[in-house]
């Protein structure tokens, strides 16, 4: 068995201290082995806690608050209660029903860490486990990591690729302390599912091939991310029956993880059964029956035992398969018993499907495609590493990094069209990294240990000469070791390098509550601002309990949990047309708007407005994707009117509907007559860096409730009917 790069390392240092314990070299390599993994996982834990200390413990970012919000009905009333809650407080009048439309591993989860805790006797508030379980997962993930690239090369892969996974900054992004999102548990699903086929199919076992199965339940329950496995396993499938691997053990671990793994996916109400009905399943559905056609024909050619019948049933036989298989798909879609891929599966295909037919996925930024500078932010040397590891796993060919070459070339693929993406890569990017930095390690450290052999050479005589043989070894040893040598120290010190990059981006970047927000003063020093908080707060505290509050769709999760009020709409966007009447009601005139939300039974309206601090991601910057959005749904809201010769403008050369508009009206009401920045002129926007176009607004229809200190957040109560005497 060859020995991984760990084991190459010189480590008199450590023997010499494991000596007194009087263990067996191997017992003393696995204990290295355990004390390194173990230091791995606490600094996956920690590196994720910068959030915690500097600010305080709290949920971030948007779609959490709603996970949160749920996870405390949950343990409040139990999974019955749960499963068939109906929340009268989100999309009002619609409301909606939560067990049939999210994905439930995270609030499970978390709700059982809870009761755990609860029965050893440790009592904490569920809103300190719902902030710590991204960061555990994460740790959790490093100890999956290491396994796999075990599975894939050898211990010392594994070791490096926990290391490298454990902070890299495309993982810690989505699993920092209060990232309480489904991506915070589904990436420790997504590699375990991965981890346990692959071990499935090197061993044929069928507990394997369970345990993958339900790993693959557990990433179904937790994110829609789980049709990236649906769809990237049958590929692996097809790749090994293409490339002549067919075995027994392919055909026990495909068809256990398949067919148990889609009769546990069901069981998710979300999910029901679209592994039979929906398109984006079907490819998985197709290599189910062509595993069949394999094992059939094998058995045929082992009962025919005659080349030349076999070869003519081979003919007849595929051929019936594949025009039963394209009638049955053929039936099916035109039947609409097989539904047609979803806009956001043409979207990661095509990436400009979202920006012409579905504006509400396109205006997300998550969603944009990915610039060369975020892969380098976030993979830093491991996009040099990532093609040097697909070259050691091309020389090494096996079922095994066949997987993890088609994982981490269709996930590359995906995390260039989508931002978001980047996610489903960092494990790919990182075991495929291991595997170049354990095997350079591993050649290197070999070059240096080895010792000279004097080799005989022969003379013009025909004598051998060993003085002048081992003087040529005396001189080519020397130069071998020392370039080693230097080449070991570059690796370690790109490796230093990436560890720095990786604390300093999570650190400056990843870790800052979008909730709160922070900047440098004058001198340096770092300002917050709370206004977020502020606002909820007194929405809570100052206005009636069934109040209705119309905003964008990106503050409704944060307006439901944190000021128990009723919203219009909120970020599950599963209404296209509510959003696009929301849209419509921002864009139009105060008297248009006016109705819209009387129709509505709008109470209050917030606006998020950047102009005096100069955050950019407010309600005005957001503006056109709420025209688009609204024109969408609403011919009578046209782009063109908002924009001057193609450029969107909030000065003296604005259109005039863009001057007169509800959100122009409740961002810059009184905005006019405050001064923002030293030798500017009042009404000057920080964030746009001009001074705007229209300030004597008047409110008709509306009145000011409160603005926050920052005025970051601005709610405006709509006036009642005038008294129609």
């Amino acid at each position: 068995m060859s020995q991984s790069a760990v084991d190459l390392i010189p480590a008199s240092g450590l023997s010499s201290l494991l000596k007194p314990l009087k263990l067996k070299t191997k017992q003393q390599e696995l204990l290295i082995r355990v004390a390194i993994l173990c230091l791995v996982y606490v600094l996956a834990f920690i590196s994720r806690l910068f959030s915690v200390l500097r600010y305080e413990s709290m949920i971030h970012e948007f779609d959490p608050y709603f996970n949160y919000r749920v996870t405390q009905f949950l343990i409040r009333n139990g999974f019955y209660e749960f499963w068939n809650w109906f929340d009268s407080e989100s999309w009002y009048p619609l409301g909606r029903i939560i067990g049939g439309t999210l994905y439930p591993g995270l609030m499970v989860t978390a709700a059982l860490i809870y009761w755990v805790l609860r029965f050893l006797r440790f009592f904490v508030h569920i809103r300190e486990v719902c902030v710590l379980t991204a960061p555990f997962f994460a740790a959790n993930t490093t100890l999956v990591a290491y396994f796999f690239g075990k599975e894939l090369w050898d211990s010392g892969a594994g070791l490096v690729a926990a290391a490298l996974i454990a902070i890299c900054p495309g993982y810690i992004s989505r699993s920092v302390a209060g990232s309480y999102d489904n991506e915070g548990v589904a990436i420790f699903a997504l590699l375990l599912t991965f981890y346990l086929f692959v071990k499935a199919v090197n061993t044929g076992s069928l507990a394997w091939s369970l345990a993958s199965a339900f790993g693959y339940f557990y990433m179904v329950s937790a994110w829609g991310g789980y049709v990236f496995i649906i769809n990237l396993v049958p590929l692996y499938v097809l790749v090994l029956l293409i490339t002549g691997r067919y075995s027994m053990k392919l055909y026990v671990a495909y068809n256990c993880m398949y067919v148990l793994g889609m009769l546990l996916a069901m069981q998710i109400r979300f999910v029901g059964f679209q592994h039979v009905q929906s398109g984006e399943h079907m490819a998985a559905m197709g290599v189910f029956f062509l595993m069949q056609v394999f094992y059939f024909l094998d058995w045929v050619k082992y009962l025919l035992n005659d080349p030349k019948k076999f070869h003519t049933f081979l003919r007849i036989g595929v051929t019936t398969a594949v025009t039963l298989g394209s009638v049955a798909l053929g039936v099916g879609t035109a039947s609409g018993y097989i539904s047609p891929w979803t806009g956001r599966f043409y979207s990661l295909l095509d990436p400009t499907y979202a920006k012409d037919h579905i504006p509400i996925i396109a205006s997300v930024s998550e969603h944009q495609p990915t610039a060369w500078s975020s892969f380098m932010f976030d993979y830093h040397i491991l996009l040099l590493l990532f093609p040097a590891g697909l070259y050691f796993c091309f020389k090494r060919l096996s079922d095994a990094t066949i997987f993890i070459v088609l994982y981490g070339l269709t996930s590359m693929y995906f995390a260039g069209v989508m931002v978001r993406l980047i996610l489903v890569a960092t494990p790919a990017v990182c075991l495929i990294s291991a595997i170049a930095v354990s095997a350079t390690i591993k050649n290197l450290c070999h070059v240096i240990r080895v010792k000279s052999k004097p080799v005989s050479v022969v003379t013009a005589k025909g004598t051998t000469n060993a003085k002048a043989s081992s003087k040529q070894g005396s001189l080519e040893m020397p130069i071998q070791r020392n370039g080693a040598a230097a080449l070991l120290f570059g690796a370690f010190y790109l490796l230093s390098r990436y560890a720095i990059h990786c604390t300093w981006v999570t650190s400056e970047a990843y870790s800052s509550p979008s909730i709160v927000l922070a900047a440098r003063g004058a001198h340096g020093n770092r300002v917050i601002f709370d206004d977020y908080r502020e606002a909820y707060f007194w929405l809570q505290q100052n206005t009636p309990p069934d109040s209705k509050v119309m905003s964008w769709w990106d503050y409704g999760y944060q307006i439901t949990a944190m000021g128990n009020r009723t919203v219009i709409v909120d970020n599950n966007t599963w209404n296209n047309t509510h959003i696009a009447t929301v849209g419509r009601a921002m864009a139009s005139y105060e008297d248009e708007a006016y109705e819209i939300m009387r129709s509505l039974d709008v109470d209050y309206v917030l606006v998020v407005f950047g102009g005096v601090t100069g955050y950019s991601s407010d309600d005005i910057n957001k503006f056109l994707w709420m025209v688009r959005i609204g024109g969408g749904v609403f011919p009578v809201i046209k782009e063109p009117d908002y924009l001057v010769n193609g450029d969107y403008r909030v000065d003296k050369g604005a259109a005039p509907k863009m001057l007169n508009c509800l959100m122009y009206k409740l961002c810059y009401y009184r905005f006019g007559e405050l001064t923002t920045e030293y030798g500017k002129p009042p009404g000057y926007d920080r964030a746009r860096g001009v001074e705007i176009g229209n300030k004597d607004i008047k409110l008709e229809h509306l009145e000011e409730a409160f603005t926050t200190s920052n005025w970051i957040v601005r709610i405006y109560k709509v006036k009642p009917p005038n008294n129609r005497w």
